[in-house]
């Protein structure tokens, strides 16, 4: 890995490299993504099936686009009664700590004739995406799917890629214990044109979430308006700040754990101790081949991995809050006392027995996380990203009375005469 002191000429380079690395959307992938979904806006199903003949090399008109509920028993049967208990488990607990993020309808009546409140419906029906290929990912169906029943979500459609007809049994799995409603065997560009506009087959729906690649994150940001997103995310990325304690082959472990995601992945390691960056590099090199994924990860720390020595705390944090990780690791004996001073980080992940994987699994807290530095505005996916709210305004007559004049007024500084007229016709009555 490069090691770099934070006053070396390559540093400013390699930090906007990293923070910049998926940040412009080639032109004919947008050209490419524009053309799909008009495409299946105007064929429905028959656009389905092309591209995913053409794409997946599965022919749809003969194994139908949604998978059925004797494909679904057969998965669980394929899935070993540990691997169903892990997934339960994790259900379990990812259902427990959103189900602490509830919000709830109110009501005041702090003034007297006035009622003011807000109510909390739940979103009729989402679609979430999960990723298909270099992948599986039984644990982004419950990430997605759970908040979103905790939250009350009548109706959950997936869209799962089946390259050649396969999936994983256990992305199956997961989805029948989440309570997803109906699946289908759809990915790309296509699928999420099919969830925000609907076809023959596939329902339309009020929310899109989940990752995907280039294509699928470029339709999301499109359709957004037609339906709410969740986020548009990037590749996967982690920032650990160290100030020397710890063991190095846990720091290159953690820095590998995203590297082997995808080529485009970024692993940084800020530490104070440069006798620690030596050690965790050469650990890095040495984990790095016992890796299945070592192609990938070799590329992702190649071009997007790198190891900074700062001259104090204070300087990682500052590197940090600029990064704004998807995954920060404060690797430290003391992390709560920064804590305080983290600004932007998706998931922050405490000490040194907390690696990101435990979040990515079986914590609690959301794994589809902000990307890019968007963790600078936006937040985890969480239960408020499956409900919407509505203002409640009720005056009594007396009430209205108090402020009719005032309502009145304002209006008529904007220029609005029937705004005015709709408050003053009922003072009038008066």
């Amino acid at each position: 890995m490069k090691i770099l002191r934070c006053n070396d000429p390559g540093f400013e380079p390699l930090v906007c490299m990293i923070s910049q690395r998926a940040e412009a959307v080639p032109d004919e992938v947008e050209t490419t993504v524009r053309e799909i979904i008009a495409d299946v806006r105007s064929r429905g199903d028959a656009a389905l099936c092309d591209y995913t003949k053409k794409f997946d090399r599965l022919d749809l008109e003969q194994v139908g686009l949604e998978v059925t509920q004797q494909e679904i028993d057969a998965a669980l049967a394929r899935v070993s009664e540990e691997s169903l208990a892990v997934l339960r488990l994790a259900k379990e607990r990812i259902a427990a700590y959103h189900a602490k993020q509830k919000i709830e309808t109110w009501i005041s009546t702090d003034e007297p004739e006035i009622l003011l409140g807000q109510m909390v419906t739940p979103l009729e029906r989402v679609g979430i995406y999960v990723p298909g290929g270099k992948a599986s990912y039984p644990s982004s169906v419950l990430m997605n799917a759970v908040p979103a029943k905790v939250a009350g979500v009548s109706e959950i459609i997936m869209v799962v890629p089946m390259p050649g007809g396969e999936v994983d049994p256990h992305v199956l799995a997961a989805a029948h214990l989440a309570g997803v409603d109906r699946i289908f065997r759809i990915g790309g560009a296509q699928a999420v044109a099919a969830l925000a506009y609907g076809t023959e087959t596939v329902p339309r729906v009020d929310k899109i979430t989940g990752p995907g690649n280039i294509y699928v994150a470029t339709a999301k940001k499109l359709v957004f308006g037609q339906v709410d997103i969740d986020m548009v995310a990037g590749p996967s990325e982690i920032l650990i700040i160290n100030d020397g304690s710890g063991k190095a082959s846990h720091l290159a472990a953690d820095l590998l754990s995203q590297a082997e995601h995808d080529e485009l992945a970024s692993s940084v390691l800020v530490t104070t101790d440069p006798a620690m960056a030596a050690a965790v590099g050469l650990e890095v090199e040495r984990q790095l081949g016992k890796l299945s994924r070592e192609k990938i990860a070799r590329r992702s720390i190649e071009d997007f991995g790198a190891i900074f020595v700062a001259e104090s705390l204070d300087e990682a944090i500052a590197i940090s809050n600029r990064i704004a990780p998807e995954h920060l690791e404060l690797a430290l004996d003391n992390p709560f006392a920064i804590l305080s001073k983290i600004r932007h980080a998706g998931a922050i992940f405490m000490g040194h027995h907390t690696p990101e994987a435990a979040g990515d699994y079986l914590a609690g807290p959301n794994h589809t996380l902000p990307t890019g530095g968007t963790a600078r505005f936006f937040s985890p996916l969480g239960l408020e990203d499956f409900v919407k709210k509505s203002s409640i305004v009720c005056f009594s007559e007396a009430g209205f009375k108090g402020l009719g004049k005032q309502i009145v007024h304002m209006a008529q500084m904007e220029g609005l005469e029937a705004h005015a007229a709709s408050a003053a016709i009922r003072l009038e009555d008066h």
